[in-house]
């Protein structure tokens, strides 16, 4: 895939979450099994965010592309995936859903001002049903895992990327 420039596009899945709290690790699960499961183009990164902050300026500045995966707190039912895009982005962190998206959010608006911000950012998750202290994920999130990593290739297919699943999953 190539940008209106003629180079490579360069696209990230960032999954962010902190894996010992339950459900909050959702975005790092998500991006932890992507590549397991399905064949990534090169143009494809995948970042382990986990809680980090401003440390990712140079990782996401001039990106084509930007989808980042997390619990999101938006008071629905648990296991509820959600999806925010264009006017939501900006929202989402306004109204903190989730609790280390300050640094990401510090991140975005830094390479706003700078002009290195992500053509399109898309935030992709599900609300989460537990954040207390455990490494796995609750009942509910680790169901609806194979729904959220659709979405993930479902927005990657919208960025023009065709993504094949692995030949151990289309069996």
């Amino acid at each position: 895939m190539r940008s209106a420039s003629g180079l490579a596009m360069r696209i990230v899945v960032l999954g962010a979450g902190n894996i010992l709290l339950s459900d909050e690790g959702l975005g790092v699960r998500v991006i932890e099994r992507l590549p397991l499961r399905y064949s990534l183009p090169p143009e494809v990164g995948i970042i382990d965010a986990g809680t980090c902050g401003m440390e990712m300026l140079d990782d996401l500045e001039d990106l084509d592309a930007l989808i980042m995966v997390d619990a999101i707190r938006a008071g629905k039912a648990p296991g509820t995936l959600i999806r925010l895009t264009a006017e939501a982005v900006p929202v989402f962190f306004r109204t903190k859903l989730s609790p280390h998206q300050i640094g990401l959010c510090d991140v975005l608006a830094t390479l706003e001002l700078i002009g290195k911000a992500p053509k399109y950012t898309a935030i992709l998750g599900m609300q989460p049903e537990s954040l207390t202290l455990g490494m796995e994920l609750s009942p509910t999130a680790e169901a609806g895992m194979p729904q959220l990593l659709s979405m993930v290739v479902d927005e990657l297919a919208v960025l023009g990327v065709k993504v094949s699943p692995l030949a151990s999953e289309a069996a």
